[in-house]
């Protein structure tokens, strides 16, 4: 049997991606978003065999929980989890609002989505790997050149929920070692994708590509491929670690 991944965000631009190209490389997908029809589109056309869909709030323990139980009641637990659900608030018209500016309300979303989804995921996927003997365990949160970089683009709760799982992975990394399990992050810079739709336009990429060594926007299939090879097994010895999908943008 194909190993299984759930990708949440699915039907988002990375997650797409995402999901295409670790189908292409052997996982049966457990594809999850808020909208379990959303979800199921994802799937439509992709190689292999198992894939199902799933509606999923990351936010909700309750329905993180629980995805993770009926998969082991279906017979097909989860073997491996990518974690790229995210939100990201803008003011109106697209712009960053300052501190000063952001409600609590939209600063506890942010957190409830970004860093506190993530946290239920990787909780859930290492108490049900403690119940089983899971092969090959892999777990890929989504950090983000704004939390390495303070934002620009970015609110600052956007900014701290990042910084959140940059912190998260180096500790889940130690405690799910001794299962046999890494847990790793990619760290996206400008990606050509909805949530940098919100605040520029692509007809106005030029405006920031100058500032882009590889002087152009990324792809989401960019962003999966740095997935992919994190959750292959050339990536074995490679835990707590992040890898920088950003064309130079950022680097360390």
């Amino acid at each position: 049997m194909s190993h299984v991944c759930l990708v949440t965000g699915a039907a988002g631009g990375i997650g797409r991606a995402v999901v295409r190209r670790l189908a292409e490389d052997g996982f049966s997908i457990l594809a999850a978003d808020l909208s379990r029809d959303a979800a199921r589109d994802t799937l439509s056309g992709l190689p292999g065999e198992g894939h199902r869909a799933v509606a999923l709030d990351v936010a909700d323990e309750t329905s993180v929980i629980n995805t993770f139980r009926v998969a082991e009641e279906a017979g097909a637990p989860i073997d491996a989890v990518v974690a790229a659900a995210g939100i990201l608030l803008f003011g109106p018209g697209g712009e960053r609002p300052p501190i000063t500016e952001i409600e609590l309300k939209d600063w506890n979303l942010t957190q409830s989505v970004n860093s506190t989804g993530t946290f239920l995921l990787l909780r859930e996927y290492l108490r049900a790997a403690s119940r089983r003997t899971l092969r090959n365990g892999r777990f890929v949160g989504f950090a983000s050149v704004a939390a390495q970089l303070g934002g620009y683009r970015s609110s600052s709760a956007y900014i701290a929920s990042k910084s959140a799982v940059l912190g998260l992975i180096k500790a889940g990394a130690r405690e799910a070692a001794h299962l046999g399990i890494t847990v790793n992050a990619v760290a996206p810079g400008l990606i050509d994708a909805p949530m940098l739709h919100q605040s520029l336009d692509p007809g106005n990429y030029a405006t920031v590509t100058g500032s882009i060594p590889l002087q152009r926007v990324g792809s989401p299939e960019d962003v999966a491929g740095a997935v992919a090879f994190l959750m292959g097994k050339d990536s074995s010895y490679i835990t707590g670690a992040v890898i920088d999908v950003n064309g130079g943008y950022r680097m360390q």
